[in-house]
């Protein structure tokens, strides 16, 4: 259900238009026009540009590289509930390479790295996770390095590692380490165009939450924020002239954050909106007015934040934000088959549409919308 609160200035308002929704698919990642998405253990990709968004998705999936998981996952991950109890499938992806001939990928399936070489229409595995499951995110930086940082439980504290590729993603090798009783694990890893860099998010307590920028080889890592629950975050989007990024703490209130980085200016940050919840997801829409951003929440445990409603918020300005869509939580138990959320596929969306997937929501549970991104 869209909404357009009153609060909201016309002249900075959004709208979405709803195009489709496909059930069973969940998208990972943009490349320009295309839109690749998980169904099972099928990696799939459709060309945006023949999308008639006045007549409906006229455009067709197509299968574009399979992994070949443990037999038994064959087979929970046929129905939405078997899917979400052993979090079956794909949960992050990078598509890296200049053209579409020359492009390889990189996922992350339940326990390892998986790549998909250019050419092949099956994805192997590269890399084995020895400490928890997967990562939430890779990136790949133009030159074509790869990295993903270790997410895992991490109670005691250990050392924690960012691995890169810088060979297609046949192999990986430990590229940075945070040392013993720095932080917990590593949210993101967010490659930033503008200032040619790499934005590395950590968490969860006190100091271990950091906003970190680094130098794409890893050489130089300067922490920008940290020390508290509002420099938590898992999602960021760079843009020309600073980062924005959204708060994912379920202790506080959250919050969606501009970081100025005009060149020769202060690093200062400013509160921008009030999120009703966690977000762990964030992208960017080219549209024929500019550019929108876009946050979503989800519905965790929290003595807080106790909302049962997953929300998606836009700005086409990034200082005034509003909540376009919400989903209510279904009525599964969160420890066992998710909690409520809105995936945003991660790289660089050349097109005007704005796509998310759906899970553990009442009406749309696995399930992929489109909309047209609209000036309201």
């Amino acid at each position: 259900m869209a909404e357009t609160p009153a609060a909201v200035a016309a002249t900075s308002a959004l709208r979405l238009r709803r195009i489709v929704t496909w059930a069973g698919i969940r998208v990972l990642a943009w490349k320009d026009n295309i839109l690749y998405a998980g169904r099972g253990y099928d990696v799939i990709g459709m060309d945006v540009r023949t999308v008639s968004a006045r007549g409906g998705a006229t455009a067709q999936w197509e299968v574009v590289a399979r992994f070949r998981p443990a037999w038994w996952r064959n087979l929970t991950s046929r129905n939405t509930v078997g899917s979400r109890l052993m979090r079956d499938g794909f949960h992050a992806l990078t598509v890296a390479g200049s053209s579409v001939d020359d492009r390889i990928m990189v996922g992350a399936v339940p326990g390892a790295i998986v790549t998909r070489d250019w050419g092949s229409d099956t994805f192997n595995v590269t890399h084995r996770i020895g400490r928890g499951t997967r990562p939430l995110h890779i990136t790949a930086a133009p030159s074509g390095t790869i990295y993903w940082g270790e997410y895992f439980d991490n109670r005691e504290r250990a050392e924690v590692h960012i691995y890169a590729s810088t060979d297609r993603g046949r192999t990986w090798h430990v590229a940075y380490t945070f040392s013993a009783g720095s932080i917990r694990h590593v949210h993101n890893i967010v490659y930033d165009r503008w200032r040619d860099c790499l934005w590395i998010l950590t968490g969860d307590e006190g100091a271990e939450c950091k906003v970190l920028c680094a130098s794409c080889d890893l050489s130089a890592v300067e922490l920008v924020l940290a020390g508290n629950q509002q420099a938590r975050a898992v999602a960021a989007i760079p843009t020309e002239n600073a980062v924005y990024f959204s708060t994912d703490t379920p202790v506080e209130k959250n919050h969606v954050y501009r970081l100025d980085c005009r060149i020769g200016g202060r690093r200062e940050v400013e509160r921008v909106a009030d999120l009703a919840s966690s977000s762990i997801y964030g992208c960017r829409v080219s549209c024929g007015f500019g550019e929108a951003m876009f946050f979503s929440t989800m519905v965790e445990p929290s003595s807080l934040n106790t909302g049962r409603e997953v929300h998606l918020a836009g700005s086409r300005d990034g200082m005034n934000w509003q909540v376009l869509a919400r989903w209510k939580k279904d009525n599964l138990p969160m420890r066992y088959f998710q909690y409520g959320n809105a995936f945003l596929p991660d790289g660089e969306n050349a097109s005007h549409y704005l796509a998310a997937t759906t899970i553990a929501v009442d009406a749309d549970d696995l399930a992929t919308t489109m909309w047209e991104v609209e000036a309201a």
